[in-house]
C-alpha cells in the first residue's frame, strides 16, 4: 500500500509539471522585447515632457535618492551610502562606454531626446562586470543610433 502511494504521488507530482513544457506564449500574454532591468523608454521620456531625467528616474526606481551636495550639484544614490571617502553615485554606461565622475552632473551631459532606453542595475553578480567602479550600482542609457 506503502508502494502504491509513493508511486501515484510520484506521477501525480510529475504530470502537472510537464504539462507546460513546449508551450508558448499565448495571446493574452506579451512578450517584452525591452532589455531586464528596463525603467524608461523613449516612449516614457516621450509622455512625461518637461521632467529631467533626474526626476523621471526617482520616481521609477524603487530606492534611488537624491541628495544636494554642498556646491549644488545633485548625487543620485542607488545602494545606499557604501563608503566613506570614496564616490557614493552608481556607475553611468552610455552606449558601453563608462563615464567618468565630474564636478556638475553626468546626467545633464546627455540630452533627453537621445535616449532610448536607461536600465538599472544593483545586483552584485551584474555589477561585478563594471568592477569597483560598479560597487555602487550601475545605470545603463542606450542612446538612439541613426
Amino acid at each position: 500500500m506503502i508502494k502504491v502511494t509513493r508511486a501515484l504521488l510520484l506521477v501525480f507530482l510529475s504530470v502537472p509539471a510537464c504539462s507546460h513544457r513546449g508551450s508558448t506564449p499565448s495571446s493574452s500574454q506579451s512578450i517584452d522585447p525591452r532589455p531586464p532591468g528596463t525603467v524608461l523608454t523613449a516612449d516614457d521620456i516621450r509622455a512625461s515632457p518637461g521632467q529631467s531625467l533626474e526626476q523621471l528616474l526617482l520616481a521609477r526606481v524603487p530606492g534611488l535618492t537624491a541628495v544636494r551636495a554642498p556646491d549644488g550639484r545633485t548625487i543620485l544614490t542607488l545602494r545606499g551610502t557604501t563608503t566613506l571617502l570614496g564616490d557614493d553615485e552608481p556607475l553611468f554606461v552610455v552606449n558601453g562606454i563608462a563615464l567618468a565622475p565630474n564636478s556638475s552632473s553626468n546626467l545633464n551631459a546627455i540630452d533627453l531626446h537621445d535616449i532610448e532606453t536607461v536600465q538599472v542595475i544593483r545586483d552584485a553578480a551584474s555589477t561585478a562586470a563594471y568592477g569597483v567602479r560598479g560597487a555602487n550600482g550601475v545605470i545603463i542609457i542606450r542612446t538612439k543610433q541613426p
